[in-house]
């Protein structure tokens, strides 16, 4: 079956970005939606640069406003007729270790990689639901498997229960049109990890978004990208150690 009506949140940069570039080659209509519409914007010229035949809908979104993010999800399907698949990616990594002064910060990813998600995740089952069809994806983490350490602590926290919360919606809709994929990625080169220099197995936006559109496309119920090295590295992580848990953070 092919998707074409596909929304994607947070979309103006990072995977956001780089999944929409990656679905325009594709030839598929995208609703895409962020804070900044200035990113959008640009963005939206440069996917019809690509495909000028898709149909680009673009709408500023905080996902931690709950309220606008049922207006902006119902408004798009408004653009397009119908939602053929949401992407709930929007989120963040801020943080620090538990108890060092920096509940703000956690609060925050938080409430925009799990409360936010719910609502979001909600806003698109409500659409699917009404149209007894559609495709769910969240944009989980690898890092979901395990706890971590020092800024990442909260950030896995909130993508163990996306994950979870992902597959509980999987089990609710089994045997019926409407179909659920949780993506986690490995480490993708993205604005948020620019900086970093030594992340072992990274790999260039576009090679990491090219492996999760694919399995997007492909419509798996989970999967961890790009699949080499992470579906191995997954067997390790889960095995491992907390003194080797330290190590790796």
């Amino acid at each position: 079956m092919t998707r074409q009506n596909i929304l994607i949140t947070g979309a103006s940069s990072g995977l956001g970005k780089g999944m929409a570039k990656e679905f325009a080659k594709l030839g598929r209509n995208l609703a895409l939606c962020a804070r900044r519409m200035d990113n959008l914007e640009a963005l939206k010229v440069e996917l019809l640069g690509i495909n000028p035949d898709i149909k680009v809908f673009i709408r500023p979104l905080d996902v931690n406003d709950h309220q606008q993010v049922f207006a902006v999800f119902k408004a798009f399907k408004q653009d397009l007729g119908n939602v053929d698949r949401i992407i709930v990616n929007a989120g963040m990594g801020k943080g620090a270790s538990i108890g060092t002064g920096y509940f703000e910060a956690n609060k925050q990813t938080a409430m925009t990689n799990f409360v936010a998600a719910l609502a979001q995740c909600e806003a698109a089952m409500e659409i699917f639901r009404e149209q007894n069809n559609g495709h769910l994806v969240t944009i989980s983490s690898f890092s979901a498997l395990r706890g971590s350490q020092r800024a990442m602590t909260v950030y896995a926290a909130t993508k163990a229960g996306l994950t979870s919360m992902t597959e509980g919606i999987r089990v609710d809709t089994l045997n019926t049109p409407i179909q659920v994929t949780t993506i986690h990625p490995g480490y993708i080169r993205t604005e948020i990890n620019e900086k970093v220099k030594s992340v072992p197995f990274i790999v260039d936006l576009e090679t990491g978004c090219k492996a999760i559109v694919k399995d997007i496309e492909n419509e798996v119920k989970s999967s961890f990208v790009p699949h080499w090295p992470w579906v191995i590295i997954k067997y390790i992580y889960k095995m491992a150690s907390l003194k080797m848990l330290k190590k790796i953070g």
